[in-house]
């Protein structure tokens, strides 16, 4: 009987353990996430969030001369048809706005993207190691002829951001600033699927990221990051699939976002001549695929 009261006493005690560390981890993954969720994630309502670094030069970028000329030469050009259609060359004049209903672009929001360690494995199934800040976007304040735009910004190195893209429609814009205090969003871009992280629970934003999950309505963080590795472990940079010209291809078998277009169709610079490229390089890299598959 002490020998059976013995192991009783013990199976509590293990149980007792294990509820105290699943309450630390949970509580643990809390404070992270609330760490983490402005600064990688929450809509910048505060005019200069000090947790998105170099803030304020994101938003001198979206207001300046450069990047609100490069958006009306975009709105003013054609989109392509189809992959079909030639690359279209910008035309450049000197008022490019001329002619265009009045708009402004609203405040940068940051945009996340799961983080390639967590896919390799390496990294902890943590908010602040799935994913990664790696652009800021910008939505217009209003529909200029039909037409919304998405700017999009990239880390200018040594500090700073630039404008990197400008993609049509606005959907990056919607599902980012969805994100709130204490939960982050992001995105498995290769699959244009869009997430929420609540605590170490993801929960999908639209039906890609439900194609994602495999039709569950929510998985833990650790089991998401074996679906992810499981598609992208061996895709990452620098393996044979990278460099095989395949990383632009790889899709879940599922109905395609028309919300907007998959890839940025303005490439920026400094130049005055902007070319819709992107598009077209994406274009000849899946023609690759295909003629090589």
């Amino acid at each position: 009987m002490r020998h059976t009261s013995t192991i009783e006493t013990s199976s509590k005690r293990s149980g007792s353990r294990s509820s105290r560390l699943s309450l630390l981890l949970a509580l643990s993954a809390s404070a992270l996430l609330s760490l983490a969720g402005p600064a990688y994630a929450a809509p910048a309502s505060d005019p200069l969030p000090a947790d998105i670094p170099g803030y304020q030069a994101a938003l001198d970028a979206v207001k300046s001369t450069d990047v609100r000329n490069a958006v009306c030469r975009f709105l003013s050009t054609p989109l392509p048809a189809g992959a079909g259609e030639p690359v279209q060359t910008i035309p450049e004049t000197t008022e490019p706005c001329q002619g265009l209903p009045a708009f402004t672009i609203k405040d940068p929001v940051a945009l996340n993207e799961i983080a390639p360690a967590f896919v390799a494995g390496t990294a902890q199934p943590l908010p602040t190691e799935a994913v990664k800040l790696t652009q800021l976007v910008s939505s217009l304040s209003t529909t200029v002829n039909g037409r919304n735009a998405t700017v999009m910004l990239a880390p200018t190195q040594g500090g700073g951001w630039h404008l990197a893209a400008i993609r049509d429609g606005n959907s990056d814009v919607m599902y980012a600033s969805k994100a709130t205090l204490g939960t982050l969003v992001f995105t498995e871009p290769q699959i244009r699927g869009w997430y929420q992280l609540r605590l170490t629970t993801v929960e999908p934003l639209n039906d890609q990221a439900r194609q994602g999950l495999d039709g569950q309505a929510s998985v833990s963080l650790s089991d998401y990051q074996k679906l992810v590795q499981a598609r992208y472990a061996d895709k990452l940079p620098g393996s044979q699939y990278d460099t095989q010209g395949y990383s632009s291809g790889y899709s879940l078998p599922s109905k395609t976002d028309d919300t907007t277009s998959p890839t940025p169709l303005l490439a920026g610079g400094s130049g005055a001549a902007l070319a819709l490229a992107a598009g077209a390089a994406v274009i000849i890299r899946r023609r690759r695929r295909a003629s090589t598959g």
